[in-house]
């Protein structure tokens, strides 16, 4: 939701800009460099999505009783790929059925730039693998290609995060310096994949992390404490627009600034994890269910966001913005219904079919090699 509300403001920005200015005091300063900023930093929320995906997707490899790769890999692109392939084709429907006009928007902006206003069967394709840099037809899709490199590669990150897990702080130190070397450098895998380490790193450790947790909340004062992480993960997510009027966006030491967010969000979801407060929150039944829908939301919102924005304009985004709060939901509930819900079923069913076959093979293939040493015993 803090993309979907991110996008909105991408829209919004260049009018605010035009209409108030930027300075202290103006619409523009309120929503992004004050902490209202945190309803609207969905760059940042997308670290927090990455070190997420880094924690929960490498649980299953740490569990007892083996794990097959080849199984979890078969249907971790099937949940990956059906529902963007889903959400492709419906932005390419919107295209068709509505036309889109450049006049809709304002030249140069964000919106004019990244939105595609026409598309072809190429673009399609080519999307649709998701090995493109940027993406036009669903503007969100770029971080879905992290996500299933890092899921092709999750054997080297669990054997990474195991070797260096006695050495946590050095770990993370050294992702956080190669994901700032990605940044200074334009290397987008080295700027993200390291994000996607910081969660396998947190799985891997996450007996000792309930365990710390767990000590503190028997101490007094433990709610401060879980507070005060919380608030500082809160404060490092946002920090370089905080400091925006005295570190310039652009600036190499802003740039440092942003990389803070790295720690925000490991910062946030190791609070979700052991602050009681926090976790009670999240686990209220309004929440729980955008838990459960936020995949789809992801996915569907961009499409439908730009389609209005280009039907009615810019100028009117204030429109704009409460038409696509609701619509997007109610978009988000049927998508996972009817696509993801479906997706995620067969990607079980692909992964523990893989892995039955695997295993058989393996079983025969055993049983082959003790038949044919028996034999050759015998005939000796």
């Amino acid at each position: 939701m803090v993309v979907v509300l991110y996008h909105l403001y991408l829209v919004a920005e260049p009018v605010l800009r035009r209409q108030g200015g930027s300075g202290v005091g103006s619409p523009l300063w309120w929503v992004s460099q004050t902490p209202l900023k945190l309803v609207t930093a969905g760059s940042e929320a997308v670290l927090v999505f990455f070190v997420l995906s880094g924690l929960v997707v490498a649980l299953p490899a740490l569990k007892p009783g083996g794990f097959s790769w080849s199984g979890f890999l078969s249907g971790r692109l099937a949940r990956l790929y059906l529902p963007v392939w889903a959400s492709i084709a419906i932005g390419t429907l919107l295209i068709w059925m509505i036309p889109r006009h450049d006049s809709a928007v304002s030249q140069g902006t964000w919106m004019d730039n990244s939105q595609a206003t026409s598309t072809s069967w190429s673009t399609f394709l080519t999307e649709a693998s998701l090995t493109r840099a940027s993406y036009d037809l669903n503007n969100v899709l770029w971080s879905l290609r992290w996500e299933l490199l890092f899921s092709v590669l999750l054997p080297l990150f669990v054997a990474a995060a195991i070797f260096t897990a006695r050495y946590w702080v050095v770990a993370l130190a050294a992702a956080i310096a190669l994901s700032t070397i990605g940044v200074l450098s334009g290397i987008d895998g080295l700027r993200y994949l390291p994000v996607f380490f910081i969660g396998t790193l947190m799985a891997v450790r996450l007996d000792a992390i309930r365990e710390w947790t767990r000590r503190r909340v028997l101490r007094a004062r433990s709610t401060l404490w879980g507070m005060a992480l919380t608030g500082v993960a809160l404060l490092l997510l946002i920090c370089q627009w905080l400091m925006r009027p005295l570190v310039p966006a652009g600036s190499v030491a802003n740039t440092l600034l942003a990389q803070l967010s790295v720690l925000g969000a490991a910062g946030l979801v190791l609070a979700a994890i052991g602050v009681a407060p926090v976790r009670t929150a999240l686990e209220v039944r309004p929440l729980q269910w955008l838990g459960r829908v936020s995949f789809s939301l992801y996915l569907i919102h961009m499409p439908l966001l730009a389609t209005l924005t280009f039907m009615f304009g810019d100028d009117r985004w204030w429109l704009v913005a409460l038409i696509t709060v609701p619509l997007v939901v109610l978009a988000a509930w049927g998508f996972n219904r009817v696509i993801e819900g479906p997706s995620q079923r067969l990607a079980r069913r692909i992964s523990s079919s893989v892995s039955r076959r695997l295993d058989a093979q393996r079983a025969g293939g055993a049983l082959g090699r003790s038949v044919s040493g028996s034999a050759a015993k015998s005939g000796r």
